[in-house]
């Protein structure tokens, strides 16, 4: 039967391989037929349709052909290198691996090999950095891993340097001993299906020694099954990475360390060599001891975050702290600031209306230092404190994340629509601010097929005036201790929260539209005593078709959320406090002077009626402010239990500053507001 996902690729293969004989494989009938005798047949003993071996019910091959680039006398080889997760993970778990020990993966593989691969009567194209060649396998050493070859007729051979003729690769396998690495070789194409176990079997030890296994594996403890602790994750990390599903920074991290460890292991086995070489008790063997040592604890400390990278759950922590603890530049060590202008191409009349609009030095007051650049995110990187960047009409693909660790602004010129950043890469936060004082304007930010949100404020303040978010999960986060200003904007197509409020944070949302998310706002729990309580500000946004609430606040279950059950049962609903100008008014909330650029929206909207689409606007308030006041109480109650009966001020002024007016909430879902209880 043929494997899943491969026949796709068969297909994919097909047009270019037609046309073309694929050069026959030389075997032996004899010998063949010996080998099929002592083959045990996996695939009776396993009946899953997913089996890795592929079926004989039907004649012929089930894997693709793969066309080799370069030399085109040179047959075509089996497409192996596609497989899906599952069919590896299958592979390396009931087929080669199992339950083995680190000590016991190369003997466990030679087993494996015996029942699987033809011990001889195919060929392969030899492939390393220098060359590739045909040979013929004769033998198979299965203990070592590797094949006894001999150079195909015609000798077919291309390489970097021409120096390789007939003679030269003679020589070269007389020096190996004619015994190639099965890693090494890719199997010839044959149509009559005879091959395609020794082809997958092959492809599964060159993929475990490629990506899989580690130099220093065998030296691990050899008390936990090597499969769960070292195979699954580091398959697992592989294909999230295939998939773009880890952060660009985070894989190039891995790769680094990876690198690293390998180096530093090297350098580990020579000093460890030299010691046990010696026979002497010098200075110099006291010497190459420590220096073991040293090596030693610098390898178990990257293998340690190499694990933390590997391990799915503790990855996205190790991400999540690294790129929320980004360092700021400061100030260019010139001091000079500089205007960033990006533009794919750019135009004299457009170059004209920059310098009219933005680059004039008397609407600057100073005269301006200016770099071009084509690539939004390169603009970004090169960012000091105070910089501008200037983003001209156009459609701008970037492939990473904008990390922000400065007081720096981003400026489209023109409307949103005109001027579109999409997101590439599923693993990335599109964009990540931890700057003091950073201000986005007039872009359209668009995010396919991501898992992380489209921004996320880690620290400072975000102010994200006259944009479109084009979301694709949750859409922006604002983080403990961080601040968001966003105006005039609006958010769409999340499949988490448009908007999450984490406690302590302080988020002010002014004539926004937030639509067609999961939930439109969502307020993290933040009744816990080490959470502060957010301050949120909501002014005429409209919050709309929203498959759930348009405003969700997450709590645990309170005693009393019982008893109030009870009381709306028998009394019915109170409407919240009402002030005579018609805006809501909670018992209990602290009266605290509002930033200047609210202050003025605010007196737009005060005298605004009620209406059914603002309703809303009370119940929200009116459950902030009593969860606010029920944290309150429970912080009064921690402290009388610990007998202080006269708290701080600032400690027990915690309440909730909630400006909540003209907003309307229409077709969500579930309503204007709900709560979430666990």
């Amino acid at each position: 039967m043929a494997e899943p996902g491969l026949p796709e690729s068969a297909e994919a293969a097909g047009p270019r391989g037609e046309g073309r004989a694929a050069l026959p494989a030389v075997s032996s009938a004899g010998l063949r037929e010996r080998a099929q005798e002592a083959k045990p047949d996996l695939l009776q003993e396993d009946d899953d349709s997913s089996s890795d071996y592929g079926s004989r019910d039907k004649p012929g091959t089930a894997l693709g052909r793969t066309v080799p680039d370069g030399n085109v006398l040179f047959p075509d080889i089996f497409h192996t290198d596609h497989l899906l997760f599952y069919e590896r993970f299958k592979a390396y778990q009931d087929y080669i691996l199992a339950d083995c020990k680190a000590s016991e993966v190369k003997e466990f593989t030679a087993e494996y090999l015996e029942k699987v691969l033809e011990p001889s009567g195919w060929q392969a194209v030899w492939r390393t950095n220098v060359f590739e060649v045909l040979v013929e396998v004769v033998d198979v050493e299965y203990s070592a891993l590797k094949a006894v070859v001999q150079l195909s007729e015609p000798f077919l051979c291309e390489s970097r340097d021409s120096t390789f003729t007939l003679e030269c690769m003679q020589e070269l396998l007389e020096l190996k001993e004619r015994q190639i690495p099965l890693q090494e070789l890719w199997v010839v194409y044959d149509e009559s299906g005879e091959f395609d176990q020794t082809a997958l079997a092959i492809e599964h030890v060159r993929f475990f020694y490629q990506c899989i296994w580690r130099t220093w594996d065998e030296e691990e403890e050899d008390d936990f099954d090597y499969f769960v602790r070292c195979v699954e994750p580091r398959l697992r990390l592989h294909y999230d990475i295939l998939e773009h599903r880890v952060p660009s920074g985070l894989v190039a991290d891995y790769q680094n360390l990876l690198s690293q460890c390998e180096e530093l292991y090297r350098k580990f086995l020579n000093v460890r060599n030299s010691i046990s070489s010696s026979d002497s008790d010098s200075e110099v063997e006291n010497v190459s001891m420590v220096e073991g040592l040293k090596l030693y604890e610098k390898i178990e400390h990257l293998k340690q975050k190499l694990k933390l990278i590997e391990n799915p759950l503790l990855r996205y922590v190790f991400g999540y702290q690294k790129y929320s603890g980004l360092r700021a530049k400061g100030l260019r060590p010139t001091g000079t600031k500089i205007t960033h202008v990006v533009s794919s191409t750019m135009m004299a009349s457009l170059l004209q209306s920059l310098i009219r609009d933005k680059l004039c030095p008397e609407s600057c007051g100073e005269e301006l230092e200016i770099q071009f650049h084509n690539d939004p995110l390169a603009a970004v990187n090169a960012c000091y404190e105070g910089d501008t960047v200037i983003i001209c009409p156009g459609h701008y693909v970037v492939d990473g994340m904008f990390c922000i660790a400065d007081s720096v602004e981003l400026e489209g010129y023109g409307l949103p629509d005109d001027i579109v950043i999409e997101k590439r890469g599923k693993g990335d936060n599109f964009v990540d601010c931890t700057g003091a004082n950073i201000r986005i304007s007039s872009l359209k930010l668009v995010q396919h097929d991501a898992v992380e949100g489209i921004l996320n404020v880690h620290h400072g303040k975000t102010t994200l005036e006259n944009c479109v978010l084009q979301c694709e999960t949750t859409g922006i986060t604002i983080r403990t201790s961080a601040e968001l200003l966003m105006k005039n904007s609006d958010l769409y197509g999340a499949k988490g929260a448009g908007v999450e409020i984490y406690p302590g944070s302080t988020c002010t949302l002014l004539d926004n539209g937030i639509h067609h998310c999961k939930e439109g706002i969502l307020i993290k729990n933040f009744l816990d005593e080490h959470y502060d309580i957010p301050k949120i500000t909501m002014v005429n946004n409209m919050i709309h078709n929203n498959e759930g609430y348009g405003v969700v606040l997450v709590r645990p279950t309170m005693p009393s959320d019982v008893k109030d059950a009870s009381a709306e049962r028998t009394e019915g609903n109170t409407q919240p406090t009402q002030s005579g100008d018609g805006t809501a008014c909670v018992e209990g909330f602290r009266q605290e002077q509002l930033p200047g650029c609210v202050t003025d929206e605010l007196e737009l909207y005060e005298q605004a009626e009620i209406s059914e689409q603002t309703e809303g606007n009370y119940e929200i308030a009116n459950e902030l402010g009593a969860t606010s006041a029920k944290k309150s109480q429970m912080h009064k109650k921690r402290l009388s239990e610990l007998g202080i009966t006269e708290a701080d001020d600032n400690l027990m002024s915690q309440e909730m500053f909630v400006s909540i007016v003209g907003n309307q909430f229409k077709w969500n879902g579930k309503g204007s507001f709900g709560t979430f209880l666990f």
